[in-house]
């Protein structure tokens, strides 16, 4: 079995400012989504609208700066609301103490679904559109934060065989091997999801299939991931042994089918 190296949290020093690993792949994060959403503008409906509508650079920049202040506002009160309201209703000035870690997945897209009707209907623009866009540049950023994860040593996963030529020893975590749930949520959230979205939304799409795709896609992915990911210690398993991330997928995925079916519901009706 493998021992989790003893990496350094900061990558960088300057003098009293500490660069942390984690917080560049942040901006790998937004980097990547930046780049990709310059390609996505080549894709079709965004390279054939005209007018008013009509996509440009300008909107990939904005799009980016509304999407990180979703993601941050929105994955901090996640955390505080989904994983620790007892906690921080108590201590509510510790809300505002990011640098003690804390932020939700499920949280950050919330925060990142309102920037997007924001956009939205600030550039007179369908929201669904507008997700159809952001949803292919998202799964590279997931999987730098990941990387993240795992520099960090954090969200280890459960026991594993010790057999498992994989298996790895976390400090913090006890003696026991576990599996790298990071690198298997890297793997699985990021670059499955990336390349199975991205070929998916070249071709034309009918309006929120991508995104749909993307709800079910990660929602499938983040449920399966989370049977080899150690539940957090305060909350442990719920209903039915599902954590918490799990049941959080659940609704995530009946969203993304509804959005994928939608299109086809309506031209039913319609007949």
């Amino acid at each position: 079995m493998l021992i989790h190296p003893q990496i350094d949290p900061v990558a960088l020093q300057l003098g009293p400012l500490a660069i942390h690993w984690y917080g560049l792949t942040y901006l790998a994060a937004f980097g990547l989504f930046f780049l990709l959403g310059r390609l996505r503008l080549r894709h079709q409906p965004y390279v054939s609208v005209t007018g008013a509508g009509a996509w440009k650079l300008q909107d990939v920049e904005d799009i980016l700066f509304f999407g990180v202040i979703g993601v941050v506002l929105g994955g901090r009160l996640g955390y505080v609301l989904f994983y620790k309201p007892q906690y921080y209703m108590a201590q509510p000035a510790e809300i505002f103490a990011v640098w003690q870690g804390g932020m939700s997945f499920h949280g950050g897209l919330l925060g990142v679904i309102v920037a997007m009707i924001w956009f939205a209907q600030s550039r007179n623009k369908p929201w669904l559109q507008v997700a159809d866009f952001v949803a292919p540049c998202v799964p590279t950023g997931l999987a730098a934060g990941r990387i993240g994860n795992f520099i960090n040593g954090e969200l280890w996963g459960r026991v594993a065989d010790p057999a498992l030529p994989w298996a790895m020893v976390f400090r913090g975590a006890g003696d026991a091997p576990r599996h790298p749930s990071q690198l298997y949520q890297f793997l699985l959230e990021g670059l499955l999801l990336f390349v199975a979205l991205w070929l998916y939304a070249r071709r034309p799409r009918k309006l929120g299939q991508v995104a749909g795709v993307f709800m079910i896609g990660y929602g499938c992915l983040r449920f399966l991931a989370e049977f080899f990911r150690e539940p957090d210690n305060f909350l442990g398993l719920l209903a039915l042994n599902l954590s918490m991330g799990q049941w959080l997928c659940l609704p995530m995925i009946v969203l993304g089918f509804w959005l994928w079916l939608r299109p086809r519901l309506s031209a039913t009706r319609a007949q």
